[in-house]
């Protein structure tokens, strides 16, 4: 039987009747309207509410400050500004030509005369002590607190000494010798310079090129090319698991060896992310040039060992007992402590991390198309959380994921995990709000992948500032555009309170509304800014300040 079609009932087909539910759903909703409007001049979706209160007057308002996310799930315009920050910070240390952190300048005649004050009341403690004049040390100790009070005020960073109230816990000593199985590492005394080697071309001109290197964990098994394991039975899912929770260490350990091998403070800064497999790999932008065969080196002598009690699977369950206040397994017995746990342990550590075979070092010149693709590169992860990094689409990589997430939540991520006690182990200052096989730790939530600490890495002397002084300079540059002045820091010795504003205050607007006058604002922003810059873009004589006459951004 043939269906014969209207002429004209395909076209009201695709178009719904006017007035109907299907005509309704195809009109956007006012408030999504709004929402994308606000991301796309950048206004935060989430914005925090502070009640600023002059204690003086008594007069309050309500201050909309930025959450401040760093994942799109989040917010995404908090989420994009942050990635920009960090591209920028990236991208102003890598090449640098000048070191940019100077040293400390000399302390003043103030600060070295309470510094000498204080070493005299550290003797004056000593010899009472040992005369056993205890009113006397009392005396003394309140003295050495006011001066150390007039030290921090004086402008010293830290602290001169440690307390003597708060006694520092006796560490364990562990041997420091290296593995015979691991390469032997040459070591040199480390220079403080931190830009790296200048090269000179036939021709005379100067290249200062620096590196992009990339480094992988050891395979667990083979795998196919989404990630997932041929054979999944031998997958070894448990030492995936203690290298994904041990993989900062072992990077923190890389760069001192790095450091110790070539002479010098090498700076990096760079992103941790997983691989398809989910295993924690990192990215790394390399100020100056090291040879492969060095990386290379380096990271195959590389290792980490985790000193902790050695565990094979949980089998204890584990209660615990009011009355002795100590958690005991199902027989009533009570279970080893961590300081006993720690002197069973013999000459072979829990746990040994080492790099895989992969490594990929590549040079980069400044001002060069591949420099801004690494950096692009670097930050492609880094407003996703650790589990939206890949996308997750066969049943494969379904049951991958879910066998590597049971193994990390009964894999102890510190002392105090209270996975301990599923290997009848008590974890250090245990106590009864435990949860064997529910420890609150980052690196056992599904979203991390046992990527539990930071996600970016930057060394300490890698561009000078912080993120802070970053968001300054871009505030500094958008001033100098619109040839607005600094607003005068506050003199006003007035006292002020903040506080967080509650939802349900009969101050506080409702979101819609805040995101309104955002946006408003925002807009004037960006259409002040955009005359700014074409003004700036046009050539002297014809109007314009000329393209010099804002600062580079």
């Amino acid at each position: 039987m043939t269906v014969t079609t209207l002429p004209g009932l395909e076209q009201q087909e695709q178009q719904p009747r006017p007035g109907s539910r299907a005509a309704r759903r195809l009109i956007p909703l006012a408030a999504d309207v709004v929402k994308d409007m606000a991301a796309e001049y950048g206004v935060c979706l989430r914005p925090v509410g502070l009640r600023r209160t002059d204690l003086a007057t008594g007069k309050t308002e309500i201050v909309d400050v930025p959450c401040g996310a760093t994942r799109d799930d989040k917010c995404p315009p908090c989420a994009k500004r942050a990635r920009r920050l960090r591209k920028v910070q990236i991208r102003e240390g890598w090449h640098r030509a000048d070191e940019p952190a100077p040293g400390p300048e000399p302390a003043t005649e103030g600060q070295r005369a309470l510094i000498s004050l204080r070493a005299h009341l550290e003797h004056g403690r000593d010899q009472a002590v040992r005369e056993s004049l205890w009113e006397q040390v009392a005396e003394v100790d309140e003295a050495i607190r006011e001066v150390e009070a007039a030290i921090a005020v004086e402008g010293l960073r830290g602290s001169v000494a440690p307390p003597h109230d708060k006694p520092a816990e006796p560490k364990r000593q562990r041997s420091t010798k290296r593995r015979q199985d691991a390469p032997a590492l040459p070591r040199q005394k480390v220079d403080p310079r931190t830009i790296g080697r200048t090269y000179t071309a036939p021709n005379g001109a100067e290249y200062r090129p620096s590196m992009w290197l990339t480094v992988t964990l050891d395979s667990y098994g083979p795998v196919r090319s989404d990630g997932s394991p041929v054979d999944p039975t031998t997958y070894d899912y448990r030492r995936a698991a203690w290298d994904a929770i041990a993989f900062p260490r072992l990077l923190d350990r890389f760069w001192q060896n790095l450091r110790r091998c070539v002479g010098w403070n090498v700076q990096y800064a760079g992103c941790v992310e997983p691989q398809r497999r989910l295993a924690p790999h990192a990215h790394f932008a390399i100020r100056g040039t090291i040879p492969r065969a060095v990386l290379k080196e380096v990271a195959a002598a590389t290792y980490h060992q985790v000193w902790w009690p050695k565990v094979d699977e949980p089998n204890c369950r584990p209660q615990w007992n009011a009355d002795a206040e100590m958690w005991c397994d199902e027989t009533g017995r009570p279970l080893v402590t961590w300081d006993e746990a720690l002197d069973a342990i013999e000459d072979e550590p829990a746990h040994v991390i080492r790099f895989g075979a992969q490594l990929r070092a590549e040079g980069v010149n400044a001002n060069d198309s591949n420099a801004e693709r690494a950096i692009g590169y670097i930050t492609k992860y880094i407003t996703k959380s650790a589990a939206d990094c890949h996308a997750v689409t066969t049943d494969r990589q379904r049951d991958h994921l879910e066998r590597f997430w049971r193994e990390l939540r009964v894999t102890p991520c510190s002392d105090r995990c209270a996975n301990w006690l599923l290997y009848g182990i008590q974890p250090k200052n245990a106590h009864a709000r435990l949860r064997p096989g529910n420890c609150k730790g980052r690196v056992h939530q599904r979203s991390t992948l046992g990527i539990g600490g930071r996600r970016i890495l930057v060394s300490r002397d890698w561009s000078g500032k912080t993120l802070a002084d970053h968001r300054y300079d871009a505030k500094a540059w958008v001033r100098a555009l619109l040839g607005v002045e600094a607003p005068e820091p506050e003199t006003s010795t007035a006292p002020v309170a903040w506080e967080l504003a509650r939802p349900n205050d009969p101050d506080l607007p409702p979101m819609r509304h805040r995101l309104l006058r955002a946006l408003a604002q925002r807009i004037q922003w960006r259409n002040a800014l955009n005359a700014a810059k074409d003004r700036a873009a046009q050539p002297a004589g014809t109007g314009g300040s000329g393209p010099g006459a804002a600062p580079a951004g």
